[in-house]
This record gives structure tokens, sequence and C-alpha cells, in this order.
């Protein structure tokens, strides 16, 4: 029997000494085996005549697939990979940002190719940038009980603990900030196979009124969300970019009116930058309309503000706002700032107000992967490390800090006696500093108060930053970094 490398479904063409036939009804080639220096078997050397004149072209929608010229149009019709119709919550392009021509650079060249000067340049604005900031940030790794069981199984191979490790500090941070409890949403970016949100379901325990929705891009096999049956929590996963996402229009949001918590492990890149527009300027903008009129004054008018009002009020011991921020909290483990993007990153007004601009912002996200770059494996290591990982099912695809996710472009190894590995790391890690501080701006300047502070261990994760944030309203102050 063929292999699946040589098979019809993979290459469009019949398997080599089969017969070259294509069976309309069973979509796919006949696999007799044909007489040396024929292209077709007995049965269907004469039907194939008659077919010569029909001609197979590929699929314009998958070139992976062909299909007879002639039935082109039927095939669009129903071909698997034609665009679906859009939910409602996808508005394009409301998260991303705004496309500022202008400010779009030039073709630019790799750092390899900046000459000394040039980079010698670039750094002195960046250290220059970053004068002032804490680059040490406070440790809050954390654990939860919930996750007790799982951690001390003997089962577990190193992946699967250096992953129950950081959910466990990701959980325990989120139960500091007071944002476990009943009536909320939990929205997981980037949920992957959504063992966060099971995590925090399982720290919920009986917890009334729970919901959560997983907003992942891709298709993701050997999810866990798809195992919870608890009446009182609801898991819906949405197949949606995070910068198309409304959540204003998804039902259980627009009808139950539950605080939002915004929750990610390693959510990559510029996503961290998509969802904080998501949750602050997509989803609590929806609400400013009524927040201008008096809180009192809505309660007497309407019942479902009076409930909204009590939940406001829920983990707020002091005082009870004025305003009701429809966010309840933020909670993202960051990673791969070399995978930023000038459009979509928050932070472009800090950027601005330090004489930065889009070309500077691109050098300083490729230079980032510096911080990492010393403990990059080699070839060999990452190819044996690949396959280790294609064998585990169980090991998570949610972590991003290995060679494979890492540029290889930045001139990280080309520049022999510039720089050395560790001055490079310092560096690497001012420029993702910097770039998560125009995040912390951006939050302040919605009315949370956020922090920046190292989760795990770096010998658990190389990526080990958190990014909380609180409103403003909330009992729980955060130092910011």
């Amino acid at each position: 029997m063929a292999t699946s490398a040589s098979s019809p479904h993979a290459t469009g063409f019949p398997a080599e000494g089969r017969c070259g036939y294509y069976v309309e009804k069973k979509k796919r080639f006949c696999r007799m085996v044909v007489a040396a220096g024929k292209r077709f078997c007995g049965e269907h050397a004469g039907a194939a005549e008659e077919e010569d004149a029909r001609k197979r072209i590929l699929c314009p929608l998958d070139p992976k697939h062909t299909v007879y010229e002639d039935q082109l149009a039927k095939h669009l019709k129903k071909c698997n990979s034609r665009e679906k119709p859009k939910p409602d919550f996808y508005i394009q392009d409301i998260n991303a940002g705004l496309k500022d021509e202008t400010e779009i650079p030039e073709q630019l060249v790799p750092i390899s190719s900046l000459s000394e000067e040039q980079l010698e340049k670039l750094i002195k604005k960046l250290r220059k940038a970053s004068e002032g900031l804490n680059s040490t940030l406070k440790d809050h790794i954390m654990s939860h009980p919930a996750l007790h069981d799982a951690l001390n199984d003997p089962k577990n191979g190193d992946s699967a603990t250096k992953h129950l490790k950081q959910q466990a500090s990701i959980l325990g941070n989120i139960e500091k900030l007071k944002l476990l409890g009943p009536r909320r949403c939990f929205v997981e970016f980037g949920a992957g196979k959504g063992k966060l949100s099971h995590w925090v379901d399982i720290a919920l325990k009986d917890a009334e009124k729970v919901h959560f929705i997983l907003v992942e891009k891709v298709t993701t096999r050997f999810k866990v969300d798809g195992k919870h049956r608890k009446k009182n929590s609801v898991f819906e996963r949405l197949q949606i970019d995070i910068q198309h996402l409304c959540l204003n229009k998804i039902p259980v949001l627009r009808e139950g009116k539950l605080p939002v918590v915004g929750i990610g492990k390693h959510l990559c890149g510029m996503a961290t930058d998509l969802a904080l527009r998501c949750l602050i300027e997509t989803y609590a903008a929806s609400f400013e309309e009524r927040n201008e009129e008096p809180l009192a004054k809505r309660i007497k008018n309407d019942k479902t503000e009076k409930e909204i009002y009590t939940l406001a009020k829920e983990g707020n011991e002091k005082n009870v706002p004025e305003k009701w921020n429809p966010v309840a909290g933020i909670v993202i483990a960051l990673c791969c700032h070399h995978r930023c993007d000038w459009r979509h990153y928050v932070g472009k007004e800090y950027f601005r107000a330090l004489g930065l601009g889009a070309v500077e912002f691109h050098y300083f996200q490729r230079m980032s992967s510096w911080a990492t770059c010393g403990m990059r494996k080699t070839s060999l290591e990452t190819s044996n490390s690949t396959t280790k990982r294609q064998d585990n099912q169980n090991d998570d695809s949610e972590e991003h800090d290995d060679g494979g996710y890492r540029i290889t472009d930045d001139g990280a190894d080309s520049l022999p006696g510039l720089l050395s590995v560790e001055e490079k790391k310092k560096i690497g890690h001012l420029c993702k500093l910097l770039i998560d501080q125009g995040r912390i701006q951006y939050l302040q300047q919605k009315g949370f108060s956020p922090a920046l502070q190292y989760y795990t261990d770096p010998l658990v994760s190389l990526e080990n930053v958190l990014l909380t944030a609180l409103p403003n309203h909330s009992s729980s102050p955060q130092t910011t970094a």
C-alpha cells in the first residue's frame, strides 16, 4: 500500500504504479496496479480515453486537492476550505488599533546587517528610554491547593511539572487579587487546550453562575474543556482571532451582564495587545454611556443594574464605585515580545513621549529575543526536543520560550566582538521591560492599577513575567513596576 506521503490525498496525483483514473464517486484515484508502461488499469482504460479532454486543476481555495475544471463552480460551493459565515461577535479588525500609513517604516534591514555605529545608537536610545525603570520585578511565585495532587503525581514528566507550576502560580495570583469568585465570566485568551480555565474551574468548586469563554484562533486537539459537566459552570469555545473579537456581542455577556476576568498563559506577542484592547476598548467601552448617568438613579429604574451594583460591591469592602467597571481584572502571563507589532501595540503614546517611533519599536522587539538567546539549544537538541514534544500528547503546546519559537534572523549569533552573551541578555530584558511599560501606562490611562511581577522561576520558564491589572476602585491596589 502506498504511503500517505505519496497518496493522492497528499499530492493530488495517483500513487506510483497505480491507475491514474480519478473515481469521482470515491473522491480518489483508482488504486489498481497498472501494467508496465501503462497509465490506466484495464477497467478504466476505455473510460479514461473519454475523459482525456477533461482537465483537473488545483482548487483555488486549497491547492492541496484538485478538481475538474468544468466542475469548479459547483465545487467551490461545497469545498471545505470555503469561507464560512462570520458569527455576530466577529467584527473585522475591531481590536487591531489604528493603521497610520505615515508611521509604517520602509523595508528595514535585519539587525545583523546594521553597522556597529547604528547598533550602538539604538542601544543608547534604549538605555536612555529605560532610565528610571525598575528592571528587577518583585517575585510573586505562588501556588494553589487545587493543583496539589496534580503537582505531586509521580507520573508527571519534567514538561508536565513545568506547566503545572506555572498554572498553579497564575491561579494563586488570581486568588490573591480576589478575582476567584461566583457570578463572573473568565475569558481565556490564547486558550490552547483550555488547561488554565480547567484549573480555575477546579479551584472555584461549586461557585454559582460561572462562565468560561475560551478564545483560540486555531483548532486544538486534546481539549480539556469538553470534560466539564458541572451544573454551575459553562464552557464556551470560540475559534476566532482576538483581533476580530467583540465580546459584547456574545449572548452571555450581552444579556447576563457578568463581570469579566481576562486571563492567559503565555499570550504570544501582539496577542496581548489585542486582548487588552478587546477587554478595555471594545467590551468596557460599551458600558460608558450607561455609566454617565449616576448609578443610584439607574438602580431605581433598572433591576439588572441593581444586580450589577451588588456584584460590583462584592469584594470591595470600603467603597462602592459610582461607575461599575465590567472588567473585574486582568491576569496574563506574557510571552514572545519579538512577535509584537507596532500597529497593534497599545503603548504607542508611551513610546512617542520618549521620542521613539515605529522604527525603534521594530528593532527593540527584535532585540527582545536576546533575553533568552543565551539559552538557545543546538539544532540537534532542538530537533530531539521537538520529537519528544510530538511524541508526548500530554505536553502543552502553549510554551513559547524554546528555540523552535525564537527568531533566527535577529543577528544574535552574528555580532562577534561587539556584545557578549550576557550583555545581549541584559539588552533583551530592557527591550521587554520597555515594551511592557507601554502596556502599563496604557492600563493606567484606562483607569486600571497594573503591575508586572515574576510569577515563576526562570528555570521553569524563561518567559516568567505576569501582567496583572485591577480597576482603580478595587480594594486590592497594586504597586506598578
